[in-house]
C-alpha cells in the first residue's frame, strides 16, 4: 500500500479511536487491536501530528502517581473524519472499476 495513502487511514483511525471518548495511548492500542495492530513507535508520532494539526487536544492528568497524556478529538478532527467517509465513497468506485474484470469473470 502506498505509503502516503497507509498514513492517511491510520491518521483517521486514531482519531476514529478517539471520537466519542477522551482517551490515552495505551487504551487506543487496545481500541484499535480487534481491527488492526499498530504499536506504541507507530502511535505517538501519529498522535504528535494530528495534535499540531489541531485534529485533537492533549491534557495530561495524574493516574496513579504518574501523568498520563489524555487525547480529545477536536471540530476539525471531527470534520476529517466526515472528510474521509465521502472520499471514502471515492475510494470504493475507484475499487469497483479496477476488480470489474475480475468480478465478471468470477460470475462465468
Amino acid at each position: 500500500m502506498d505509503i502516503q495513502m497507509k498514513r492517511g487511514l491510520l491518521d483517521v483511525c486514531v482519531l476514529g479511536a478517539i471520537k466519542d471518548k477522551d482517551s490515552y495511548g495505551y487504551q487506543i492500542i487496545k481500541d484499535m487491536k480487534p481491527f488492526f495492530e499498530i504499536s506504541e513507535s507507530t502511535l505517538y508520532p501519529i498522535l504528535r501530528r494530528l495534535e499540531a494539526a489541531e485534529l485533537l487536544s492533549v491534557r495530561s492528568a495524574e493516574y496513579n502517581g504518574r501523568l498520563r497524556k489524555y487525547y480529545r478529538i477536536t471540530p476539525r478532527g471531527l470534520a476529517r473524519i466526515e472528510e474521509f467517509r465521502r472520499e471514502w465513497e471515492e475510494i470504493l468506485s475507484i475499487y469497483r472499476f479496477v476488480t470489474r474484470e475480475r468480478e465478471k469473470d468470477d460470475q462465468t
